[in-house]
């Protein structure tokens, strides 16, 4: 015998949101999702001022961005429901995708490491004074690696040292020693999940961009095909100048060698 369901009718306030962020999606060029994890309230609004030339910002629960995503009938937009998360919020904007997390990215605040964050880059600590009186704190410096002494009364540090290496999880000791030098490695904002492009029809995974290391990344690249191209002897507007002074360079000891060969004949 079947058992019957009862049903309960949804809220007028929940149909309109959904109805609303529906909207706002096909009117879109990118809906863009992000984290906002561990994003305080203030730096939320902070972010959201700055960038409200750029985007609208809306913040829904889990099951009324998904049901706004499918109320709205285009195929390619229905991936997206994947990667609607408990803290997210939705950033509608006439710019691209990429360039939209751009943004996000430029807008990230610096922040301190706690215990349990994974460095993100080689955190060297440099020589210098610091505000700390000797004591305890001695002890808490060389426990990190650091080489102390006492000058004018402070503590200063007398040689380079790297206390965290990237991708190395964060010591309480070390967290702690970070706090007190005011070194703040991490960093807080909005983090890209994905993003629906109307125009492709089509969602994007993989958008967070970190410019400084696309740029040190693009740089190394450079080199190397540079490098390339002078070993192939490649003659263009950047090889041409290091190619001819090799060549003076080749000139010279074939120059030398032909006199040597000439004298002793």
């Amino acid at each position: 015998m079947a058992t019957a369901q009862r049903t309960k009718d949804i809220p007028a306030y929940k149909v309109e949101l959904v109805s609303a962020l529906a909207k706002e999606i096909k009117q879109a060029k990118t809906v863009l999702l992000a984290s906002t994890s561990k994003l305080p309230s203030s730096q939320f609004h902070a972010i959201k001022k700055k960038l409200r030339a750029h985007a609208a910002v809306r913040v829904a629960r889990k099951s009324a961005v998904v049901r706004a995503i499918q109320a709205v009938s285009k195929a390619g937009l229905q991936p997206l429901a994947d990667h609607v998360q408990s803290d997210v919020a939705l950033f509608f904007s006439q710019e691209d995708a990429f360039a939209l997390s751009g943004l996000l990215s430029d807008n990230k605040s610096p922040t301190k490491a706690k215990a349990g964050d994974i460095a993100p880059i080689d955190i060297q600590v440099e020589p210098g004074p610091t505000d700390m009186v000797p004591g305890p704190a001695i002890s808490e410096l060389s426990g990190v690696g650091l080489k102390v002494a006492v000058e004018g009364g402070k503590l200063a540090i007398k040689q380079p040292h790297v206390i965290v290496k990237a991708g190395q999880v964060i010591k309480d000791n070390v967290a702690s020693v970070m706090g007190k030098l005011n070194i703040l490695p991490m960093s807080v904002g909005f983090e890209p999940l994905a993003a629906y492009d109307s125009v492709a029809d089509k969602v994007y995974v993989g958008i967070k961009i970190d410019k400084k290391a696309f740029m040190e990344a693009f740089r190394t690249d450079i080199a190397k095909g540079r490098g390339f191209a002078l070993g192939l002897n490649y003659i263009s507007s950047d090889t041409i100048t290091p190619l001819l002074h090799k060549a003076a360079l080749h000139e010279k000891a074939l120059a030398s060698k032909l006199s040597s060969t000439k004298e002793g004949a």
